[in-house]
């Protein structure tokens, strides 16, 4: 009974913020184009599916993955995983908060549906040239790195500003460098990290770690690694493309010419 009460008010909430894109779509059609809208039964089923859905995965953030990115977060900074009390703690005794920052930030990179659907098309736009597995894991290490290098800023209270500022510096001079065909889809990459699998569970790992450091404020602190997972696949994918382009040429060299 009172999962139905949840599923009910999830799906209340869900239809009115759906009601929006509905209402657009349907004068559009109706007013602007002047046309009836193509299989209604199919679009009403369909919008159903959506419907449900997004309220089923509202319903699994908010009594799965925020609790357990929250309660990792916690586990992680007590006295007795560090081996020393919190007040005493130095950024250094929080490795093992920094792996599991980088795993779970390269595990759900790897599940996110966005960059699986774009490592595909680049891979069947580019004749295989782009490898989608590749591209997939050369996103997922840039995920890891920023999640990792972010959590280390909330222990050590740093300003975000300063990260981030240093980050693009090295995301332009990449641009600068980098061939023209593999700008545009390291960009891509950079926002398709930050969807549905990979933003629930970084953002409840930031806030459940600045609630356990001593000194740290989770609306000050806590927000930010989205960030550093929208820019440190950039920079990885344009590594990856220049690995990638050096390898080849490489091979090239190295393979005997037939006579």
């Amino acid at each position: 009974m009172e999962f139905a009460w949840t599923f009910a008010r999830g799906a209340l909430a869900t239809a009115l913020d759906v009601a929006p894109i509905v209402a657009v779509l349907v004068v559009f059609q109706a007013v602007v184009l002047r046309q009836r809208l193509p299989n209604p039964r199919r679009l009403a089923a369909g919008a159903l599916c959506v419907l449900v859905g997004l309220t089923l995965f509202l319903i699994g953030l908010e009594e799965a993955l925020f609790p357990i990115g929250e309660t990792m977060a916690r586990q992680l900074t007590a006295p007795e995983t560090i081996g020393v009390s919190a007040a005493r703690a130095v950024w250094s005794d929080y490795a093992l908060v920094y792996a599991f920052a980088a795993a779970i930030g390269f595990s759900t990179t790897m599940a996110e549906p966005s960059l699986i659907a774009v490592a595909l098309k680049a891979e069947d736009v580019s004749g295989g040239s782009v490898g989608a597995f590749g591209l997939r894991v050369a996103v997922a290490v840039g995920v890891a790195l920023g999640v990792a290098l972010g959590c280390f800023r909330i222990v050590t209270g740093t300003p975000l500003p300063w990260y981030i500022i240093a980050a693009y510096a090295v995301v332009i001079s990449q641009t600068y460098f980098a061939r023209r065909d593999i700008v545009p889809l390291a960009y891509d990459t950079g926002g398709v990290t930050t969807s549905t699998v990979t933003v629930p569970v970084v953002a409840a790992l930031g806030l459940g770690l600045a609630a356990n450091v001593p000194g740290r404020s989770a609306l000050i602190d806590g927000f930010g690694l989205i960030a550093f997972a929208s820019v440190f696949p950039i920079m990885s994918v344009f590594g990856y493309a220049t690995g990638a382009a050096w390898w080849n040429r490489r091979r090239l060299v190295h393979t005997p010419k037939e006579t």
